[in-house]
């Protein structure tokens, strides 16, 4: 039996770890960005580790709370959010890379928040964490947000395969794709995993006119940085010039202490020299960041 549009955005929680209503860097225009808790890849540079895993309710957080946010109600740790004030003591003190504040949601719920700013923004992006990882989550929402004539982007690492997601890609306007490494051994060396499906995403969305802009973290030294933009661009420019290159200079905001000693920040004339070889595979719209 076909279940009601109800029933179904009743089955389509989300994990919501933030959301900002405004943002200009998550696409094109004005966009409201939805980050998701959960990822599959552990990036020693992840700028918001806090988003990889679900919380466990050790309760190991609790005590760093002053504003009488958080609590232990029947051995789960419950979030108060009128009491928070953004301090993030408990996401630093998270020994587990989580966060005690992610919100479980309704697509309509988060459509709600959206609807509140809706005359100022194009549309809205979904990040994360890996936010492909709740797909019948941004089905749902996605639903919603084309019943508002606003467009739909996804913010992704690209692990997991959406040339078999059907329904999603149809109500997706566009994907900005990350590309850590182009060698599988590298990419491993940076996320724990192999970019078999990161590459495969790659060539799909492009060929399907859905890859609105490219991103790749550019570290000194041994990484893998400059193979990695040199092939990547080669791939995009073979099958759509018009993709954006965005070349992000490593910051160390937000990366955990253990692996600050191992990563270093790119010299300007190494990111220069990066543009200039996006430039001659093809590719017009480089931007450093």
């Amino acid at each position: 039996m076909q279940k009601s549009l109800k029933e179904k955005l009743e089955m389509s929680n989300g994990k919501i770890n933030r959301l900002i209503p405004f943002s200009s860097v998550d696409g094109p225009g004005n966009r409201f960005a939805i980050f998701l808790q959960g990822c599959m890849f552990n990036c020693l540079y992840c700028h918001n580790p806090e988003t990889i895993n679900d919380c466990i309710h050790c309760g190991i957080c609790v005590p760093f709370c002053h504003s009488d946010a958080l609590a232990i109600e029947n051995g789960k740790v419950i979030y108060h959010s009128e009491n928070c004030t953004q301090c993030d003591e408990c996401i630093k003190n998270c020994p587990h890379l989580s966060s005690p504040k992610v919100l479980d949601l309704s697509a309509e719920e988060v459509m709600d928040e959206i609807r509140k700013v809706r005359p100022f923004i194009r549309g809205i992006t979904v990040s994360g964490g890996e936010c492909t990882l709740q797909k019948e989550f941004l089905i749902t929402l996605f639903q919603l947000a084309k019943d508002e004539g606003l467009s739909t982007f996804i913010d992704t690492n690209g692990g997991v395969p959406l040339w078999n997601a059907y329904a999603l890609m149809d109500l997706t306007d566009g994907v900005m794709l990350d590309v850590k490494a182009f060698d599988g051994e590298q990419h491993r060396a940076l996320t724990g995993v192999r970019n078999e499906n990161v590459l495969k995403n790659l060539t799909y969305c492009a060929e399907s006119g859905k890859l609105f802009e490219v991103r790749t973290v550019v570290l000194q030294g041994d990484f893998g940085s400059e193979s990695t933009v040199e092939n990547v661009a080669e791939i995009i420019a073979k099958i759509d010039q018009h993709v954006r290159y965005k070349l992000i200079k490593y910051r160390h905001f937000g990366v955990r202490d253990e692996y600050l000693p191992m990563l270093a920040r790119p010299a300007d004339e190494q990111m220069l020299r990066l543009k200039e070889i996006v430039r001659m595979k093809g590719l017009t719209d480089v931007v450093i960041v």
